[in-house]
């Protein structure tokens, strides 16, 4: 059993992590914003750098999923200032609370995003190509780079960078919508690679990384199986029992959608979870026609 602490536990993934967490048995404690309504809460202003600092002392893993959503679109100057700054502070704020405990936690489990390598086209990618370029590749630099402090004491610190998540919420929301009132079909050219996983075994990865002892430096929570858009989209519509047949051109996302649209729908990513592999994971839902059954089926 261990104990965890978790920075953005109110998001998609933080939900579902607390939940299995708890069911297996660990003892979970959040941070939160607003006021604790009971012992497992405990107040943090991230954008002021202060947290509640007596936590940081008595748990096993932090796992930081902090960070304004890049899912919304398009983006704005404002928006993608918040998107950087939002991550950088979070990290910031608990990798210096790390390096002053006197107890500091065995492990920090910092979320990160393949925005990492950039567009990249057919090129094979694992955690050990290089960054590519680009507004995420910039700031998933920049949030990596905050959690460094904490090297410099007895702390492991693991960077989760993780794919389109195939769940109800973030990307896949406007897809599913899209794909429900009949207008599904191909994102762009249809040809570029998407990294996905499954909500669930982007959970069990999580619980995976948290309770293996050696586990350190850059996992990709991607799936096992590489999809291009058009073979989830439509396996998406199949699943649905919806046609495939309108979908959105490359165009229309430039115009729409702007950098935001190029970035996360028109962007090839055609990325391997190597380590994740070598570290003994097994992913449940292998291929994405089994990503997208589970989600409907959740």
């Amino acid at each position: 059993m261990v104990s965890v602490l978790i920075a953005g536990a109110s998001g998609t993934i933080g939900t579902a992590l607390q939940a299995v967490l708890r069911e297996n048995g660990h003892n979970v404690h959040t941070l939160v914003r607003r006021k604790p309504r009971g012992h497992t809460e405990h107040q943090w202003s991230p954008e002021n750098h202060q947290i509640d600092s007596g936590i940081i002392n008595h748990v096993d893993a932090v796992v930081n999923l902090s960070g304004a959503s890049i899912s919304r679109m398009p983006w704005s100057a404002r928006h993608k200032e918040l998107i950087l700054s939002s991550r950088v502070n979070a990290t910031k704020t608990l990798a210096q609370a790390i390096k002053k405990s006197p107890t500091p936690p065995q492990v920090l489990l910092q979320g990160s995003a393949v925005g990492f390598y950039g567009d990249r086209g057919e090129e094979s990618l694992d955690e050990t190509s290089k960054r590519g370029s680009g507004y995420l590749s910039d700031v998933v630099v920049a949030w990596e780079k905050a959690a460094t402090p904490t090297a410099l004491k007895k702390t492991r610190v693991i960077y989760a960078r993780t794919g389109l998540v195939v769940g109800h919420a973030g990307a896949m929301a406007p897809l599913r919508l899209q794909t429900l009132v009949g207008l599904g079909g191909k994102v762009g050219p249809g040809t570029q690679w998407w990294p996905w996983i499954s909500l669930h075994d982007e959970v069990r990865a999580l619980v995976h990384l948290i309770t293996h002892n050696t586990a350190e430096g850059v996992f990709n929570l991607v799936g096992p199986t590489p999809a291009t858009a058009s073979k989830l989209t439509h396996e998406l519509a199949q699943a649905m029992k919806r046609p495939h047949l309108i979908g959105l051109p490359s165009f229309a996302i430039r115009a729409l959608l702007g950098e935001a649209g190029v970035a996360l729908l028109l962007t090839s990513q055609h990325i391997a979870p190597s380590r994740l592999h070598e570290s003994g994971f097994s992913f449940s839902e292998p291929t994405v026609h089994d990503a997208i059954a589970r989600m409907l089926r959740d």
